[in-house]
Formats: structure tokens, C-alpha cells, sequence
């Protein structure tokens, strides 16, 4: 069962620019709990990354599912993009049942601050810099839907 309640389409949270999350303002508990009740919800529903505005906050936090284990990213920002671009599969847990085609930069170089607010820099390629690109889109109030080629429903055997 997932923590927090996923908002789906077409409700207008979805579609709104984050803000920053200001260090300054929030709690570290109370990021800390955020950050692992995302990571506790993506997890639960199979996911591979989920950002705040899927659970009603437009905060620019994102959540992550990498090989070496979950993380969150604070105010990431895309600094370089490879040239190269490819085209995969995508779904969204804030658009279920529905998957597409989407185009993608192959490589990406991003910076985040993680929890502790420490400013982090990160290389990213293949399916990582895909499912970052796709939450940071989120942070911007951009979904998949918006991008994709080959738009289908999902069949139910």
C-alpha cells in the first residue's frame, strides 16, 4: 500500500512549475520523512522514480530508483545534454494505463542538492538519464503525454 496518495491526470497540480525547496524554511525531519515516504510509494507501485507534484506538492524534489539503491534529488537542474537523443517506452504512475514513445537525450549531466543540502553533480546515461529527465519534467509540470509518439492504452489480459 502506497504512502502517499498518487494524483493523477488531469488534475491541474500535475501541470503547475515546482518551486525551489528553500533550506532555509524546511524541517530536516520533516524532508527526511518526505523524502523516504516518496521513496516508500514509489517502491510500493513499482516505479522507478516519482516527484512531489505526483502526491500534491510543487516542490522540486524528485525521488530516484538506481541499481544502487533509492535517492532523493533536491532542485536538480539538467547542466548538459548529449546531442544524441533515442527513443523509449514510457509510462507515469500520474497517467496509468497509458504508454508512449517518448525521445530522450541520451546522456545528461545534472546538479541536486540531496538532503542534507550538500550540492551534488551527477552523470547520468541510458535508462537513469532517462527516468531523470522524465521527473525533472514534473518538477516543470510537464508530463510524458506531452512528448510521446505511439501513444497506447495498456491491455488487460
Amino acid at each position: 500500500m502506497p504512502i502517499f496518495k498518487i494524483i493523477t491526470v488531469p488534475n491541474p497540480v500535475l501541470r503547475k512549475k515546482s518551486t525551489e525547496l528553500d533550506f532555509k524554511t524546511i524541517k530536516p525531519r520533516e524532508l527526511n520523512r518526505l523524502i523516504s515516504g516518496l521513496i516508500k510509494t514509489m517502491l510500493a507501485t513499482d516505479g522507478v522514480g516519482l516527484a512531489a507534484p505526483q502526491i500534491g506538492k510543487n516542490i522540486r524534489l524528485a525521488v530516484i530508483n538506481a541499481k544502487d539503491g533509492a535517492f532523493g534529488i533536491i532542485n536538480p537542474q539538467i547542466t548538459k545534454k548529449s546531442f544524441a537523443r533515442e527513443l523509449g517506452q514510457e509510462g507515469c504512475l500520474s497517467v496509468p494505463g497509458i504508454f508512449g514513445q517518448v525521445k530522450r537525450h541520451k546522456k545528461i549531466t545534472l546538479t541536486y542538492r540531496d538532503q542534507t543540502g550538500k550540492k551534488i553533480k551527477l552523470a547520468a546515461q541510458g535508462m537513469m538519464a532517462r527516468v531523470l529527465q522524465h521527473e525533472i519534467d514534473h518538477l516543470d509540470g510537464i508530463l510524458f503525454i506531452d512528448k510521446a509518439t505511439k501513444i497506447e492504452k495498456e491491455t488487460k489480459s
